[in-house]
């Protein structure tokens, strides 16, 4: 019964580990939509000086809420929290992993949304083919 005890307790472990791991990972896909993708927006035509102001107000949002996660993941994973159980430190961490992966979706669709109203801009013009280089061909193409 104690070996048992003892290997699911390093079970548990691994796994919130693995799932920590994953969390700070998805927070580098976040940043990663944020940066390659604006860039691009900046240079959109499709896009008014307002319209990129409001996109870039949108993703700080989306930054802020992911690093909060973060922050809330930071104090279960600090040994100084003694006083939590490893169930209610599991708990923790699982909520912050579906938090972040939650928010990764969310930023996903969102940079898939703005793209798609340039495109349908771009369309109207009869000037996909600018929009189509700037965020990449048929094969590329995720939005």
């Amino acid at each position: 019964k104690k070996y048992y005890d003892a290997l699911q307790s390093v079970n548990n472990l691994v796994r919130d580990a693995r799932k920590v791991q994953q969390t700070v990972l998805m927070l580098g896909d976040i940043s990663g939509y944020y940066v390659n993708n604006f860039k691009k927006m900046l240079t959109d035509p499709n896009f008014t000086s307002g319209e990129l102001s409001a996109i870039a107000s949108g993703y700080t949002r989306l930054l802020e809420e992911a690093n909060g996660v973060l922050g809330d993941l930071k104090q279960v994973v600090n040994i100084s929290t003694l006083s939590m159980t490893d169930k209610d430190r599991m708990d923790v961490v699982d909520d912050c992993y579906k938090e972040m992966k939650r928010l990764k979706n969310l930023t996903a669709y969102y940079t898939n949304k703005n793209i798609s109203v340039s495109y349908l801009r771009a369309k109207k013009k009869a000037d996909t083919q600018r929009v189509v280089a700037l965020y990449g061909d048929g094969s590329e193409k995720y939005w």
